[in-house]
């Protein structure tokens, strides 16, 4: 992505999130479609985190479209959007665990694929810039809400990552274990990012 100087730092904002729903849709679909071909359930679940990323990115979209002057409304559009946000982490680790827990039991062997590792490299790649400009532009707005996309964004960068190593193991020594045993440390990361996320704003709404 090509860095432009925009002085309206909602509208940065605003670029950032539909670059991020437009890609992930893109990389859900294909991860999905690749995972479904060979088996591997870290390969769908990475699909499946590609559009819970994008709702996080929609609710971005909203909440940045909907800054207020108000304090109070601004506080209270900031706790509903992480709040969603944190929500969708642990929709994703739920589903991620059981799929993973069920694949080790019935001993699931899925196929190697070349095109999951790829994908997850062009992820890794991509979201590794995207996270590292919401953060500072979140951190520079005071917004948690973009903040904890932000954390999304990097828990994608993880989720890629371990999913690579998962696939390559698979791929290159059929170790098929590999693949739910890696799910399963991604859904380890998504629920302790969920909780923080929660755990800040009960922290606020008590403050």
């Amino acid at each position: 992505m090509k860095r432009t100087k925009i002085n309206d730092p909602y509208e940065a904002g605003l670029r950032l999130e539909y670059f991020t729903v437009l890609y992930n849709i893109f990389e859900g679909i294909i991860s999905i479609f690749a995972g479904a071909s060979a088996g591997s359930i870290a390969l769908v679940s990475f699909g499946l985190d590609s559009f819970i990323e994008s709702f996080s990115g929609v609710v971005l979209i909203w909440r940045l479209r909907h800054h207020s002057d108000d304090s109070e409304k601004e506080a209270e559009l900031e706790r509903k959007a992480v709040r969603l946000v944190a929500i969708s982490f642990f929709l994703l680790a739920a589903y991620v665990s059981v799929e993973s827990l069920r694949k080790i039991y019935l001993r699931e062997m899925p196929d190697g694929s070349f095109v999951g590792i790829i994908i997850a490299l062009l992820s890794i790649i991509i979201m590794r810039e995207l996270a590292r400009r919401k953060l500072e532009l979140g951190r520079n707005l005071g917004s948690r809400a973009l903040v904890a996309d932000a954390r999304e964004t990097v828990a994608c960068i993880c989720f890629s990552v371990t999913l690579v190593l998962g696939l390559i193991l698979n791929y290159s020594f059929g170790w098929w274990w590999a693949d739910p045993v890696a799910s399963l440390v991604i859904a380890g990361m998504l629920l302790r990012e969920g909780l923080e996320f929660w755990g800040e704003e009960e922290l606020a709404d008590n403050a």
